[in-house]
């Protein structure tokens, strides 16, 4: 059910920001297992996407991450405040990226209700990517994680999403991209309440 490595390392970053929607994310922290079906992606598309992190080559000891082989984690801080989850994706040394959104809350819901002080029928309990890796137990130390492993790792539980329940657009957050900025790489699930109320 867990996702192999091998997964991650197509390199159609748009494809798997599509097909990652419906898996479902796990985390085990101090022996606590939480879990929650991913809702909402975003797609980077490495050195030649003004939004990425990775755009025109550019190599830090933050975006170094984004260069390892697909199937570990990028996790970096947003405005001093959000920790923002991120699948590598792709081969060694094509920086491709999918951002994870949000989730709909699966297992260990009272776990998620206590570090987001509310209840997990709440949809800002984890709707928008600072919401999703708080309720998750994401943190700067999930960075580098093999997604493989049994800290972080995301499973296939027979909840394909048909392309007809995939919505798409503008990605959030990343004017200074341009005309980048206004390609169709955000995708979510149709109807589902967790999704970020963000409207382009």
């Amino acid at each position: 059910m867990k996702l192999p490595l091998s997964y991650y390392s197509n390199q159609d970053v748009l494809f798997l920001a599509k097909d990652l929607l419906g898996k479902v994310i796990f985390t085990e922290i101090d022996g606590n297992i939480t879990a929650g079906i991913i809702v909402e992606t975003e797609a980077y598309f490495g050195i030649q996407d003004k939004a990425s992190h990775a755009y025109g080559g550019r190599r830090t000891d933050r975006t170094e991450t984004l260069y390892n082989h697909g199937g570990i984690s990028y996790v970096y801080l947003c405005y001093g405040i959000h920790h923002l989850f991120n699948v590598v994706t792709s081969v060694e040394n094509d920086p491709h990226a999918v951002l994870i959104r949000a989730i709909e809350p699966l297992i260990g819901k009272e776990i998620m209700e206590s570090r987001r002080n509310m209840p997990a029928s709440k949809a800002a309990i984890s709707s928008g990517p600072g919401s999703a890796a708080k309720a998750l137990g994401i943190d700067r130390t999930f960075n580098q994680k093999d997604l493989s492993g049994s800290e972080i790792w995301i499973e296939n539980h027979n909840t394909q999403c048909s392309l007809d329940k995939i919505e798409s657009g503008p990605r959030v957050g990343v004017a200074y991209a341009g005309e980048d900025a206004l390609l169709p790489w955000r995708f979510w699930i149709k109807g589902n309440k967790y999704v970020s109320k963000y409207k382009p």
